[in-house]
């Protein structure tokens, strides 16, 4: 560990310095509002507060998927968070999200404004809402569920935990960047081994037959975004997870009448389509 400066942890931890970084500005042990700020409202049902990165997209993909499918009231209003610049500790934000991640729904088609965060609950509340994508049928409803959690418990943290050690971290900590790099592979490993089923049938470019076709396009983005990390998920690796780069993603979409997969994802367009994000 020939990076990392000798340290020894205390037995209780208290923040008494900036722990620097590229996030260092809006790192912070404490939840809550840090300023007033109202969020914008727009003239649809839905109102989305996220930024496109792998785990905001996916809500993108969703509401586009259900667009596609002709539901009216999936119609929604995009707002870019800019987290680097602490918007998502302003005070509407936090009253959508109090755990301040992004991203946050607001469903306004009711007398009431709901509010909805974290992803995994986002996706579950519209698959119920509209209908699509969740099984009723139990052996399929537990399956989609046990898929739908999984990308949400491990593949964010682990992902995300690899590009900050191996990208963001102001040292360089050998045994940090080996642990999260492992098990990025290894949760690659258990999507390329599903999806080496799902890309063989019919359920990758059916969006009404497949309820896993979001676990896997999430999985595909968080993939593709390991890939450009140097020594990370390396796509190339993995055929099932290789054959669908960003490009490739947008071709397939055209040629199976898919345009909102390509709408979410392409360079231009990575994020809502309201307000490009």
């Amino acid at each position: 560990m020939t990076d990392t400066p000798e340290y020894t942890p205390p037995k209780v931890w208290s923040w008494t310095k900036p722990n620097g970084g590229r996030f260092e500005n809006i790192n912070r042990p404490t939840a809550g509002a840090t300023h007033e700020k109202k969020l914008p409202v727009g003239r649809h049902p839905l109102q989305l507060y996220s930024l496109g990165t792998p785990n905001g997209v996916k809500v993108t993909i969703m509401l586009e998927e259900l667009l596609a499918l002709g539901h009216k009231g999936a119609e929604y209003d995009a707002w870019l968070i800019k987290i680097g610049d602490g918007d998502q500790f302003g005070s509407g934000f936090v009253a959508a999200n109090p755990n301040s991640k992004i991203p946050a729904l607001v469903d306004r088609s009711g007398p009431k404004p709901i509010r909805v965060f974290e992803t995994g609950a986002i996706l579950m509340y519209l698959a119920e809402k509209f209908g699509e994508f969740l099984p009723t049928e139990p052996a399929a409803r537990a399956e989609c569920l046990s898929w739908l959690f999984w990308q949400m418990g491990s593949t964010p943290y682990i992902g995300g935990g690899f590009g900050h050690f191996y990208a963001y971290a102001p040292i360089k900590i050998e045994y940090a960047i080996d642990r999260f790099a492992m098990e990025t592979k290894r949760l690659l490993d258990v999507l390329e081994a599903r999806g080496e089923r799902v890309c063989r049938g019919p359920c990758l470019h059916d969006r009404r037959h497949c309820h896993l076709s979001l676990v896997w396009r999430a999985g595909q983005v968080r993939a593709i975004w390991c890939d450009r990390v140097p020594g990370g998920g390396r796509v190339q690796e993995r055929p099932a997870l290789g054959r669908h780069d960003l490009r490739e993603a947008a071709r397939q979409a055209r040629a199976h009448g898919q345009p909102p997969f390509r709408r979410a994802l392409e360079p231009a367009a990575r994020a809502p389509r309201r307000q490009r994000l």
